[in-house]
Order: C-alpha cells, then structure tokens, then sequence
C-alpha cells in the first residue's frame, strides 16, 4: 500500500472530492478515486469521506493507494534519436505517435520500452517501475525534446526545475485562424473536463496554467506560433489555444473537426527547445531538435497556398 497525503488549497474549496483528488494523481480517474472511496480508502482527520463530499480548503486529505499489479515491461530495441547523453541524463527527441511510458493499452512500443533496451538499470526508480527516468512527458502525437533521468538524484533536480519553472521549455505549432497580437500570454487554469474524463478544460476551479506565445508567420488562414510554458499542465498549449479560437491545427480532441489539415494524424506539435541546468555540474544546457519533416511539409504546403 503507499499512502499520500495532500493538501486543499483554499481556492479550490467547493469542488467534489473524487474529482479533485483525480486531477491531483496522475493516471488515477474519477471512476477510480469514487471506487477509493467506496472502499474507505480516503480519509480526512482519521474518518472516511463519502464520494459526494465537498472540499471546505485547508484540509489534509489521505490517500491509500493498493500496489499495482505487477507488469513485466520488456527492454525493445527501437530506434532513438538521442540529441544528448552523459551518466545522469539523456535527452531524447521523441517522434510523433510514440506513446511516452506503458499504460493499459499501451505496453510495448512505448518511450520507456526503448530507453530500457539502450540504458539498462541505468534509469531513476522514482517514478516507479512502468516509469522509470520519466520526470516530465509529452504527448503521443506532440513530437520533440524531452528529457530523461538516469539516477534519482539527476530526477529530483531535474523535476524541482521543472516545478520551480526555472527550465524553459519551448514549443511551435501551426494553429488555425490569425491571432489578433503578434504576441502574448494565455493566463487560464486548466483541470479535468467535468464529463469527458479524457479531456482537459478551462475552468476557474483549475490548476493555474500561463502560455505566452509569439507569432513566427502569417499565412492565409493559419498562422506558425512559438510558445514558452510557464507552468506545465496536460494539453495545456492544445486548450489555452482553443480557448482563444485558434486551434492547433490536426489536433482530433480540440481542434476543428472540418478543416484542409484536420486529416493529417494529430495535432501538428512540436518540443522544438529545452534549457535546463545540469543536475550535478549545474551547467547551464540549452537543447534544440529541427522542426520533424511532416511539420515542415505542412508549412511549405501554407507556403504555396493563395
């Protein structure tokens, strides 16, 4: 059993218990904390909480996770572009469609199969045993950096700067429409879709969430976008963009369902730069991966379109 303890910030009192501690742990679901519940599993000040409780803020809420059922997750030989490695880190940049660590539906073929087979025993535990040396990750069809830890001690710092937000995480996109500024920043916070649990949403009960974007060029009807994250939440630059009318074009779950790109296998998304610091020599390291070919066939394409 692990136990984990949170804390209710006052801003988020009012919300029900099952869905704010599922968007609290990652992986677990609503269906999965109400079954937590039922089974007396969640508790405040020693007593049990009902499912339907409302959060009052300032409460410490403990949480008794069962241990999972052991998956034998197999080292697989798959191709990785590595744009860095030394003893603590590895800095993979990620192609699209590769799901980043095993899941159910997903234990092969992953992120994590692959760094299993070239790094050995050679990853931080931390993140357990189906994610090891994961400290952040990106989406299935978001190609890009994404950086790796192949000790714990490299995991704690490189999670802490990525908490602390002293890591700059740069990102580009191709979005639908023309934003009105050249630049700017999208300052909403984000939590879980209240009825599509797959989904993310704006919500003033949300995680905070800042994106400041910059336009690189304007084509007809589509404009090419960088984006800094300031904070890091699920789909956060997919949403903040949507929210303001300008989904990221290919995008199946916020994009536009009809559009000349809409067809082109997922959101066009890419890592494009990360700076972090090294976790022992504290180094100043800054990481660039080219924009992926079928990014680029994409601009070239708005490049020809009148």
């Amino acid at each position: 059993m692990t136990e984990m303890e949170l804390i209710v910030p006052a801003e988020q009192a009012g919300m029900r218990v099952d869905s704010w501690i599922a968007e609290q742990i990652d992986g677990l679901t609503r269906s999965a904390v109400q079954n937590l519940l039922a089974e007396q599993a969640v508790c405040c000040a020693g007593k049990p909480l009902k499912k339907n409780y409302k959060l009052v803020g300032g409460e410490c809420i403990t949480v008794t996770l069962p241990e999972l059922r052991e998956v034998d997750l197999a080292p697989e030989n798959i191709p990785l572009d590595i744009v860095y490695e030394d003893r603590d880190l590895i800095m993979v940049n990620k192609p699209r469609g590769m799901v980043v660590h095993p899941a159910p539906g997903n234990w092969s073929g992953t992120l994590v199969n692959a760094l299993m087979y070239h790094c050995g025993d050679s990853l931080s535990g931390i993140n357990g045993e189906h994610r090891p040396g994961i400290v952040h990750r990106i989406d299935k069809d978001t190609s890009g950096l994404l950086v790796v830890a192949k000790n714990d001690a490299a995991h704690q710092s490189l999670a802490a700067q990525i908490a602390a937000h002293t890591a700059f995480r740069g990102y580009q996109a191709i979005v639908v429409g023309s934003p009105r500024a050249d630049s700017g920043t999208i300052d909403k916070p984000i939590a879980r879709h209240k009825t599509d649990r797959k989904k993310m949403a704006i919500t003033e009960c949300g995680r905070e969430a800042i994106t400041h974007y910059t336009v690189l060029h304007r084509y007809h009807g589509y404009t090419h976008m960088a984006f800094q994250l300031e904070t890091g939440r699920t789909h956060q630059i997919r949403v903040h963009m949507a929210s303001i009318g300008h989904p990221i074009i290919g995008d199946p779950v916020y994009g536009l369902k009809k559009d000349r790109f809409s067809d082109i296998g997922g959101q066009c998304l890419h890592a494009a730069e990360l700076t972090l610091c090294h976790p022992v020599t504290g180094q100043q390291m800054h990481f660039c991966a080219p924009l992926p070919d079928y990014f680029t066939q994409i601009l070239d394409k708005l490049g020809r379109m009148v």
